[in-house]
């Protein structure tokens, strides 16, 4: 019985030699065939950036949010070598039709906002369908820039104090960004206070020097950036910032005039909070390295900016203290 199984032990060896190579091919042919196509099904994502990237400023050119983010743009594409640009959108409606453009492209890193404070803080409030559900995350914020309220160096006041005198005989008009920007809010925020309407108020997607000089507006709440080419022809009747202004002497901050108003406006930069944490590494690489170098300093020494790199998760607990300042803004509005 041994024997016998062994002869056929045997005789299933010798045939699987034999055809064994036929029998593996029918199986694996089929089986590699497969592999292959499922390969072939399954798109094959090249490394960020391999195309143009843009950076939105919901801005007019020239302030220093704008500056700074050509200086990024710079530098990315220089680490990266793929195209990457600045894209100006200003709009009558402040930074929020530019910011829908950044929540409505695909969240891949390649369409890239470089926002101020009230994108992510009175952007959800604003009842635009795309901003309505915060879609933005900061990668992190790189400028603290000094708002204005400025007027023309022939004007009949000289403090807010003169200005709140003036504005309840006359007629005062105020050019801001947008009546819904944290500045903006400040400023309608201290008349309250200090018992004044202002006569007229508009918004403007540019608010510089041929603004006062062509009597457009009376009163205009800036950067300091729009105007710093006629300082000797403006007064700057306050600042809206937490520290003095370096560039011009002896201006007082708002919340020095008027109670609850000490401010920090900011600029940072934001994705759509789906982008990939590798995409979003890289645009911070880029950025931290350009808010260290020498020509972003040199432009904080010329303008008084404060420039800098603060990390995603402080960018959230500012843009959450921010917030709650600003809800005590809209209530002081309201009691008054």
């Amino acid at each position: 019985m041994r024997k016998a199984n062994g002869a056929t032990a045997t005789h299933r060896r010798r045939r699987y030699q034999r055809e064994g190579p036929s029998m593996k091919t029918n199986i694996l042919l089929p089986l590699a065939a497969s592999v292959l196509a499922l390969a072939a099904a399954i798109p094959a994502y090249a490394e960020y950036p391999e195309k143009p990237v843009s950076f939105v400023v919901p801005f007019p050119p020239g302030d220093l949010e704008d500056v700074l983010t050509r200086m990024i743009a710079e530098d990315f594409q220089e680490k990266y070598g793929v195209a990457a640009a600045v894209v100006n959108k200003p709009s009558e409606g402040g930074p929020f039709p530019g910011a829908v453009d950044v929540a409505v492209a695909p969240a891949d890193g390649y369409t890239i906002g470089s926002f101020v404070m009230d994108v992510p803080i009175i952007g959800p409030e604003v009842g635009i369908p795309a901003l309505a559900d915060s879609p933005f995350e900061p990668l992190g914020i790189f400028l603290t820039y000094p708002f204005v309220i400025a007027t023309d160096a022939d004007a009949p006041y000289s403090t807010m104090e003169e200005l709140a005198d003036y504005a309840r005989e006359n007629e005062v008009s105020l050019g801001h960004f947008g009546s819904f920007l944290v500045p903006t809010q400040a400023t309608f925020a201290a008349s309250k206070i200090m018992g004044f309407e202002w006569g007229t108020d508009a918004s403007s997607a540019a608010l510089d020097c041929n603004t006062l000089a062509s009597g457009d507006f009376e009163v205009i709440n800036t950067t300091i950036q729009q105007i710093f080419p006629c300082l000797d022809q403006v007064k700057i009747l306050a600042s809206i910032t937490q520290e003095p202004l370096e560039v011009v002497d002896n201006v007082p901050m708002l919340g020095e005039v008027t109670p609850r108003l000490n401010l920090n406006l900011w600029n940072g930069l934001f994705v759509h909070k789906d982008t990939p944490q590798d995409v979003r590494d890289k645009i911070i690489a880029v950025a931290q390295e350009t808010m260290a170098s020498e020509r972003a300093q040199q432009l904080a020494a010329d303008t008084g900016a404060l420039i800098y790199w603060m990390d995603a998760e402080q960018s959230v607990r500012q843009i959450q203290g921010d917030t709650a300042t600003l809800n005590d803004i809209n209530t002081l509005i309201e009691a008054h």
